[in-house]
């Protein structure tokens, strides 16, 4: 791959943002907050969703390709908005762009272990993200300093609800009382939300347990921490866009043109330019 490294783009250049489907809208609003002069390009992977249940190397392959299509557009960062291609693909990522700023996502075992009162975390997430080896270390390590019990849920079916626009339906009901009711009633006080397609489902969950739960239940989702990452990797790097006005979005899309709009519009209230390629665009 030949291509630039980052200390040679220009600080004007946009940062790429990518995930399976929609899911990394939840974090692409964070960044939207907190880097409000930059450039952004974000990439949903629809006509290939979900990632969750795809073995390791295909979700490699796929953020490779991925990442290769965002930096010919000219990206001067990274930002893996899933947590199951961060799992899978992350040091891939970064061991071909060794000087390129990659930002991942993880789920936020760390700050709730540190919210528990009971020392019991709900982990909702997929399949794919509890059975990678990145996964496996971070919960280990963590309760090894913490002495915190992870109780885990692969939450099958549920980022395709969300990526359907589903967000209070029954069927979404149904597959949340499935997966979140047992781990309020095996004691968990805090749940963390182990896939960016999640946030957008979280007021259903947040009702879920209102009526489940007898006690608050504290709910953890990431991507404010990616956002402040990315800050600090911009800074580090030089590469941080502090003046010419707001910035611009474009988004690229292998589904749906049009559902992919319309999620910009109905959960981040934005109407950026959206462009449809080929599913093997990425390849």
């Amino acid at each position: 791959m030949n291509q630039p490294a980052p200390m040679d783009r220009d600080n004007s250049a946009p940062i790429g943002v990518f995930d399976s489907g929609i899911g990394g809208l939840s974090v692409l609003r964070h960044i939207c907050t907190h880097l409000p002069n930059e450039h952004l390009l974000y990439f949903a992977d629809s006509g290939f969703a979900p990632y969750g249940g795809k073995p390791r190397e295909v979700i490699v392959a796929r953020s490779l390709g991925i990442a290769e299509f965002l930096l010919a557009q000219g990206a001067k960062a990274l930002v893996v908005a899933c947590n199951t291609a961060t799992a899978a693909s992350i040091k891939a990522l970064r061991e071909r762009y060794p000087a390129l700023p990659v930002v991942g996502v993880e789920p936020g075992l760390k700050p709730a272990a540190a919210l528990s009162k009971r020392g019991k975390v709900g982990v909702l997430a997929t399949e794919r993200t509890l059975a990678s080896e990145k996964f496996r270390q971070l919960q280990e390590q963590t309760t090894a300093t913490t002495g915190v019990q992870f109780l885990l849920r692969a939450c099958k079916g549920l980022a395709d609800q969300v990526e359907k626009g589903e967000l209070h339906s029954p069927a979404t009901m149904v597959l949340l009382n499935q997966y979140v009711t047992p781990l309020l009633q095996e004691g968990a006080d805090t749940l963390v939300l182990g896939c960016t397609h999640y946030p957008f489902v979280q007021p259903a969950i947040e009702s879920l347990v209102h009526q489940v739960a007898g006690a608050p239940v504290a709910i953890v989702d990431t991507g404010e921490a990616v956002a402040r990452q990315l800050v600090r990797q911009l800074d580090q790097h030089g590469l941080r866009r502090f003046d010419g006005g707001p910035g611009s979005l474009r988004a690229f899309t292998t589904g749906s043109q049009a559902t992919l709009s319309r999620a910009f519009d109905a959960l981040l209230h934005l109407r950026p330019e959206v462009t449809a390629i080929a599913s093997g665009a990425s390849n």
